[in-house]
């Protein structure tokens, strides 16, 4: 059997295979390009293109394509084969570096948010080569970003690669005041681990929702759910098991460094977690792990459901960010080391990093709302749509000290007592984990647990290291200027605790009780994407985005417009699809489970002349939903139609959010009530028992 060390990457045009197949020139300048940024000269591109080409038709590819991560929520491609005519009639095989660096697909029906008129179809594709290529399905995939003929960007990784330079230069800033003029480059690193759904695929078909929408409209809830709290870290069933070894040999190859795996808190889900990589390098693992996921499934003959919330009753599914800041030489700046009171480089981070959270509050909640995402926010299974810090009892503590300019007295770290002999002796970490955190510190990184299992990570990362690198850049301008450097550091990192400290809570989210002491100071509460996605425009974060150039203004209003409308067009079909399943699936089967009851009350009476009286309430309280299900599903189609009428997008998504979401849990309830008193053999699609417990 082959070892996992001779086929990790053997898919990828990594660095290995750059240093083989490059001259030492070409490769020392492609280095430098990637690790510094240095312009690409076209020779290097042509020699680069080359290489990479004999190297993926020795792995059995025949086409390449640009790989790009427009702002639909999932990845694009166009593919191109190598082949070029020959003089004599046959095929030669090329790849220049001008089709390595630039292509051209067709713009005009990506969203755009109006920066293009469906006219004006023009878009280029450029190469990142800081983000290895790779072959799958004998295709050269070549990871790019994509921009407009005028140059706006229009995908993710554009502002992504934007916001990671504005963090790395004032990072940088930071750093030289500190001494540390040998660091050429600081970058962000991300871990996101990714929680999903296995349902039987035989059973996935039979459910309009789940093909439609990617959950379930419909579903009461089975006898028992994830109440035993048995399926979490659970010995995983084998037809998962081999699903999931399936998924690691596949990713694995690709250079996807999948490390974790496990069974999830709800029934069917589960997790996989990698090792950090560089955030661009991450958000495009990322995406091609959701869709390795997917198709690996399919194999099995399962279906991996990623939206956040397929079933009502039991957690949804999120994607945890775990973000820290590091320099080119291995250094951690958000390790605090062992006594964090006496580490100042650290605590200027870590006071950046809550005063970002704090000022922008907006922009990290709406970077990670989605209509799927919303469903999830503010359960008992995810964090609320409040933001908040968890420090933990030690830094908050440290943190407490500086305010009150008092030493700080912390003890050696407390020895963990276990009361087994046998069992070895541990340090018990600075800090516990917090569950109901939405942005956590968890002993030298932040743990962003906002976003949704189906979100690109791109997003929540633009506009965390956007208002990172705002806030390094506030610091860096006063201590600049200060003439004594420590007491200005000292009295920096005071004031910033004392007026960002409202943002620090280390107790439990998912209590009441916390939404109203947020309220209390003054912490913002954007429940919903039409609630959340407007502020992006608001002036202090146009001012912010635009000043260390992550978006130009036309981009900003160009994000709110395409996140709106896809919000809008989610809820629709999902609306529409409702209406659908009612009207041609579950009246019909309800009402003929209420026609044949009646009809064994007649033969009963006319044999035994018997009162017959559950029979009789039966189809008394089954017409009774039959016409709460058509009332509600005609008030929905109303709320649709009416919907449709509404041409400003905030308007319409406010429209979504106040009528037809509400209509849609009106027609919901009626259905989940009329299936708890339906004969199983009548259901129209397999219920919540079936799905959940079916794998």
């Amino acid at each position: 059997m082959e070892k996992v060390t001779e086929y990790f990457g053997s898919m990828v045009f990594d660095d290995r295979i750059m240093k083989a197949t490059l001259s030492e020139k070409v490769y020392k300048s492609l280095k430098r390009t990637i690790d510094r940024g240095t312009p690409l000269d076209i020779s290097v591109a042509n020699a680069v293109a080359a290489a990479m080409k004999d190297w993926a038709i020795e792995k059995g590819a025949t086409h390449y394509t640009h790989w790009f991560q427009p702002m639909t929520g999932v990845t694009a491609e166009k593919h191109d084969s190598f082949i070029s005519p020959a003089p004599d009639g046959r095929v030669i095989m090329e790849f220049s570096g001008k089709e390595l660096v630039k292509g051209e697909p067709d713009a005009s029906s990506f969203p755009s948010g109006g920066l293009r008129a469906t006219f004006e179809a023009r878009g280029y594709t450029a190469w990142d080569p800081t983000s290895y290529a790779f072959i799958k399905d004998g295709t050269l995939y070549i990871p790019t970003a994509f921009c407009s003929y005028t140059g706006e960007a229009l995908d993710k990784k554009v502002p992504l690669l934007r916001s990671m330079e504005a963090i790395n230069k004032q990072a940088l800033r930071i750093l030289k005041l500190f001494g540390n003029t040998s660091v050429k480059s600081i970058k962000t690193s991300v871990g996101p681990e990714q929680e999903y759904f296995l349902v039987d695929r035989d059973m996935w078909k039979q459910r309009k929702d789940l093909i439609m929408t990617g959950r379930t409209l419909f579903g009461a809830m089975p006898p028992k759910g994830q109440e035993m709290d048995d399926h979490y870290f659970g010995s995983i069933k084998p037809r998962v098991a081999e699903y999931m070894a399936d998924l690691d040999r596949e990713l694995w190859k690709l250079g996807i460094l999948a490390k974790t795996k496990h069974n999830e808190v709800a029934p069917a889900q589960h997790e996989l977690a990698p090792i950090y990589d560089t955030t661009n390098i991450a958000a495009d693992h990322n995406q091609l792990t959701m869709e390795v996921m997917q198709k690996v499934a399919l194999r099995h003959n399962l279906v991996c459901l990623l939206h956040e919330k397929p079933f009502a009753g039991v957690n949804g599914s999120g994607k945890h960010n775990n973000w820290s800041i590091s320099t080119d030489q291995g250094e951690n700046l958000l390790s605090p080391g062992e006594t964090p009171s006496e580490n100042a480089q650290f605590l200027l981070f870590l006071a950046a990093v809550i005063k970002a959270v704090d000022d922008y509050q907006d922009l990290l909640r709406l970077s990670v709302a989605t209509a799927g995402n919303d469903h999830r926010l503010g359960a008992n299974e995810a964090p609320p749509a409040v933001i908040s810090v968890f420090l933990g009892d030690e830094l908050t503590a440290v943190l407490d000290a500086i305010e009150k300019d008092k030493p700080y007295g912390g003890t050696a770290k407390e020895k963990m007592k276990l009361g087994v002999d046998v069992l070895p002796q541990f340090s018990k970490d600075t800090t516990d984990r917090n569950r109901t955190s939405p942005f956590a510190f968890t002993g030298n990184k932040f743990e962003f647990r906002m976003l949704g299992s189906s979100n690109s990570i791109s997003c929540a990362n633009i506009h965390l290291n956007a208002a990172v690198a705002e806030v390094l850049r506030q610091f860096a301008d006063k201590l600049e200027k200060a003439k004594d450097f420590n007491k200005a550091l000292h009295d920096l990192i005071r004031k910033t605790i004392k007026d960002h400290k409202r943002i620090i809570f280390n107790g439990n989210g998912y209590d009441d009780a916390w939404i109203a002491e947020a309220e209390k100071r003054g912490l913002m509460n954007l429940k919903t994407t039409a609630d959340a996605m407007p502020h992006i425009c608001d002036k202090k974060n146009v001012e912010m985005l635009t000043s260390h150039g992550i978006f130009t203004e036309a981009e900003i209003f160009s994000r709110r417009d395409i996140m709106l409308e896809n919000y809008i067009k989610t809820v629709n079909i999902e609306a529409v699809t409702m209406i659908d399943m009612a009207r041609k699936e579950i009246i019909p089967a309800v009402a003929k489970f209420a026609a044949d009851t009646a009809s064994a009350v007649s033969v009963k009476k006319s044999v035994s002349k018997a009162a017959c009286k559950y029979e009789t309430g039966l189809v008394t309280q089954l017409s009774d939903l039959i016409d709460e299900m058509d009332s509600a599903a005609s008030a929905l189609e109303k709320a649709v139609a009416e919907f449709r009428t509404i041409e400003v997008i905030v308007e319409a998504s406010e429209f979504i959010r106040d009528t037809v979401l509400p209509a849609m849990d009106a027609l919901r309830a009626a259905a989940d009530k009329a299936e708890t008193v339906t004969a199983e053999t009548y259901w129209p699609f397999p219920a919540y028992d079936k799905l959940l417990f079916g794998v």
